[in-house]
């Protein structure tokens, strides 16, 4: 059974969560069985499960949280906010591993550290802290002895992705490669300077930007010379989840829904600047990790889950959102195969009929009443069921829009995401044409023109010498020709050796009705062997050509 045998008493140890919560299918997968298709539990249970299992199958799950692609909505919705119920590891433990990963005693760097955690998640746990400047900062440190439990279970995982890998569903959603990337993301999460980079990058992008105010946004700083792989160090904010926000009351300012239309504006403009124009984008933007400040302003915390898209996806993405708007199935179907991976067969009529039944439901409804994540999610289920394999950014895309939308509408339910989607989708599709120098794009554009006016009159003047002196000739390369033509010639063969076998035995037919001879009896029996001979071998390469059919 692969690795599994390697872990015998974690395995025993995920075989009694397992029937202890009566998931029969993984039951099967642990005994060693004939893998059949995937029966997933339903989602409270598959959530149970994967707590029980400890800080690695949580991690598990928020991660097939971020893939809609593969699991139904209901799951996704299950899924995410999943947290593992971890005590805090003992002071004791975290300030040795503290005083280990820096270079300088605790007391010459903080003035102050409450010992007692302000969070506790799989892999690290929070802490509050002062600098001998007086600034106060957030201590994120891993748990110790962290490493050891990833490496197994990481093993296990792998191991099982295999077992289900040999099933329809673990073919065509590559069961493998999501438990690779689950392992490469997990090792990149035990690393915290990579989420320190993910921080500056998202600050830096996010400073003096033209799509909205920046100074009411906030992305904490990072202290790079408090940072290594195991601490990370970053400026605290006091602020509250933005959900829970009591916005002030003061005299002569703008009313609270006035307020809250502005914040979510701003909102809106940060992520969707993030993912069409930078292309690189804060992927967990759930109501934890979203605060509204003591003085007024947005931030956006936890960084450590980021997506990326390339600009010709964004192209695409974009696209979809005026299709889905206009409830257009047909430019969905088109923009969906242009961005599924190489190499599937996908019947683009049902698609197209799957997308437009789809979108049937939403012709009588105003815009302020779809709730485009649900939208989002149905567009995956579609792929899902016609067997489309999307790229796994896909998932964070639309988790994050999903996320989105679900922080906008409880902080202000009266939002309506046309009136936000359409400039924002207008100014997109400008720098995507122009660029981000509109003057430089026009004037290469007019310096192209320029040469291009120069040049046709030569070469039109060259065409039209090459027709008229019968000189001109044509280079063209069609893919697969030397086959077809090859295909064909064999098949002239063949009809030629098919009337010569007939024209045989109609000869040898004529003959053997004239005189009764025997010289004619030869010759006719001569004729019929020369026909059966031919048309055997004939038969044997047709058959041997595997091309009956």
């Amino acid at each position: 059974m692969f690795a599994l045998t390697k872990n015998t008493s974690r395995q025993r140890e995920i075989a009694e969560v397992v029937f202890r919560n009566g998931w029969d299918y993984a039951r099967g997968l642990l005994a060693g069985d004939k893998s059949d298709e995937p029966r997933l539990p339903s989602p409270e249970v598959l959530r149970n499960i994967l707590i029980e299992l400890g800080p690695v199958y949580v991690k598990l799950g928020q991660l097939l949280s971020t893939r809609p692609d593969i699991l139904p909505g209901r799951y996704v919705d299950t899924l995410t906010d999943l947290q593992a119920n971890v005590p805090p590891v003992p002071w004791s433990e975290v300030e040795s591993l503290i005083r280990q990963e820096l270079s300088q005693p605790l007391e010459s760097i903080f003035s102050d550290i409450d010992r007692n955690a302000i969070a506790a998640g799989s892999i690290g746990q929070v802490y509050r802290a002062v600098l001998t400047n007086g600034q106060q900062v957030a201590l994120k440190v891993q748990r110790p002895g962290i490493e050891v439990i990833v490496a197994q279970d990481i093993s296990l995982i792998k191991s099982l992705a295999e077992l289900a890998s040999r099933t329809e569903f673990g073919k065509n959603f590559d069961i493998v490669g999501l438990a690779e990337e689950f392992s490469n993301a997990l090792q990149a999460e035990l690393d915290f300077t990579s989420e320190a980079e993910y921080t500056e990058q998202l600050r830096t992008n996010l400073i003096n930007s033209k799509w909205f105010d920046s100074s009411k946004l906030v992305i904490p700083q990072v202290y790079n010379n408090l940072t290594t792989t195991k601490l990370l160090t970053i400026e605290w904010l006091d602020g509250v989840p933005l959900l829970q926000a009591k916005l002030p009351q003061v005299r002569d300012s703008k009313d609270e829904a006035t307020q809250r239309s502005e914040i979510t504006t701003i909102l809106f403009k940060a992520f969707f600047k993030q993912v069409y124009i930078d292309g690189f984008f804060h992927a967990d933007p759930h109501p934890g990790n979203i605060f509204y400040l003591q003085d007024g302003r947005i931030a956006i915390l936890d960084c450590g889950m980021v997506g990326r898209l390339d600009p010709r996806t964004q192209q695409i993405l974009t696209e979809m959102l005026l299709a889905i708007v206009d409830l257009d199935g047909h430019r969905c179907s088109q923009l969906t195969l242009e961005l599924a991976e190489g190499g599937q067969k996908v019947n683009l009529s049902r698609l197209t009929n799957d997308y437009d039944r789809m979108l049937r439901k939403y012709y009588n409804r105003s815009i302020s009443q779809i709730n485009f994540s649900e939208v989002i999610y149905e567009v995956l289920q579609v792929s899902r069921n016609n067997k489309i394999r999307l790229p796994s950014n896909m998932g964070l895309y639309a988790k994050t829009i999903a996320n989105l939308e679900g922080v906008a509408r409880g902080f202000y339910p009266q939002i309506n995401l046309l009136d936000q989607i359409r400039p924002l989708i207008a100014d997109v599709f400008r720098r995507q044409f122009l660029g981000e120098r509109p003057a430089e794009t026009l004037l290469r554009i007019g310096l192209d023109l320029k040469s291009l006016s120069l040049r046709s009159p030569r070469l039109v003047e060259l065409l039209l010498d090459r027709i008229t002196s019968e000189t001109l000739k044509w280079n063209i390369d069609i893919a697969r020709l030397d086959i077809l033509a090859l295909s064909l010639e064999d098949s002239a063969n063949r009809l030629s050796f098919s009337i010569l076998v007939g024209s045989l035995i109609m000869g040898a037919a004529i003959i053997s009705t004239g005189s009764p001879t025997t010289q004619v009896s030869i010759l006719s029996n001569v004729l019929f062997a020369v026909a059966s001979l031919l048309g055997i071998w004939l038969i044997i390469s047709i058959l041997r050509s595997g091309k009956l059919k």
